[in-house]
C-alpha cells in the first residue's frame, strides 16, 4: 500500500452540505478499492493565483490515504465527475523521508593537505 494525498478545490459557492457529501463519497470509494483514508484538512476559502472556470475563489480540502495504485482510477473518476468539485490532483507521497545526516555527504577529515 502506497501514501497518496488529494488536493480537492470545491466551488466556493458550493453548499457546504453538498461538500462533505462529495467528501464522504471521495472516503467511501478509497475503501471500497481496498484503501485506508487518513487525515482529511479544510483549508478553507483561497482566491486563485488566475481565474479557473470563470471562478476567482475555492474551497480547499486535502484528504491523505494508502492505497494500491490500481485504486486511483475510481478515485479520479469519482471527482472528475462530481459537479461541485473544480479541480483535484492525486500526489504519491515518499515512503520514507530521508535522514538528513544520512543525506548529506560526510566531513572530510582534519589532517594535512596533500599538495
Amino acid at each position: 500500500m502506497r501514501p497518496y494525498e488529494v488536493m480537492v478545490i470545491f466551488d466556493a459557492a458550493a453548499e457546504p452540505q453538498a461538500v462533505q457529501a462529495v467528501i464522504d463519497r471521495l472516503l467511501e470509494t478509497i475503501r471500497a478499492s481496498g484503501g485506508n483514508p487518513g487525515a482529511v484538512e479544510r483549508w478553507g476559502r483561497r482566491a486563485f493565483a488566475y481565474e479557473v472556470n470563470h471562478k476567482r475563489e475555492g474551497y480547499y480540502v486535502l484528504v491523505e490515504f494508502g492505497a494500491e495504485p490500481s485504486g486511483l482510477p475510481a478515485v479520479d473518476r469519482m471527482l472528475s465527475l462530481a459537479d461541485e468539485v473544480v479541480r483535484h490532483k492525486v500526489v504519491r507521497l515518499p515512503d520514507k523521508a530521508p535522514r538528513r545526516a544520512a543525506a548529506m555527504p560526510s566531513p572530510r577529515p582534519a589532517g594535512r593537505v596533500a599538495g
